[in-house]
């Protein structure tokens, strides 16, 4: 599974990890802001924490996230600039879906899109009109509410809300 969701969804639903590929950062971990070192680290905890002590939306100081490496701020792991942080987690998964793709490569496969839009559109939705356009044995499917026009003479599968 790919995908550019960063809201920690898929993870809190039970999805094996091991089958997830998040190329764009997540919301549930932070990392260092400079960034120092190439590790994220899990917030639900401190999260948490910052949600119950509160007072008047503001957050106490002393949980503010800190490196712990440097000491300097922490923020969102999200790729938003060149200081996205891709640890080796994040390597792996990358690996394991490009082993994934060459694997399947010429054989009978299933893109299925799930409601990707065009803020990113270069990592799933062109990359995966690409492979079935290569791939006389692939079939694409798009189920989203914001549908394409049909792609020349790539046969797909386009549903929207009002067909369902």
């Amino acid at each position: 599974m790919i995908t550019t969701n960063v809201n920690h969804c898929f993870q809190k639903t039970g999805f094996d990890k091991q089958r997830l590929f998040y190329t764009q950062g997540d919301y549930g971990l932070f990392q260092c802001a400079e960034p120092c070192h190439q590790q994220p680290y899990d917030n639900e905890d401190i999260v948490r924490q910052m949600v119950e002590e509160q007072q008047k939306m503001r957050v106490p100081t002393k949980l503010l996230p800190r490196c712990p490496q440097c000491g300097k701020n922490m923020t969102m792991n999200l790729r938003a600039d060149k200081h996205f942080v891709e640890d080796d987690g994040w390597h792996k998964a990358a690996k394991r879906y490009e082993k994934f793709l060459r694997h399947h490569e010429g054989k009978h496969i299933l893109f299925l899109e799930l409601g990707v839009g065009y803020n990113t559109p270069s990592i799933i939705k062109y990359s995966f009109w690409q492979m079935t356009w290569g791939n006389s044995k692939a079939v694409y499917v798009c189920l989203n509410s914001d549908i394409d026009e049909a792609l020349g003479e790539m046969d797909a599968l386009m549903v929207d809300d009002n067909y369902m």
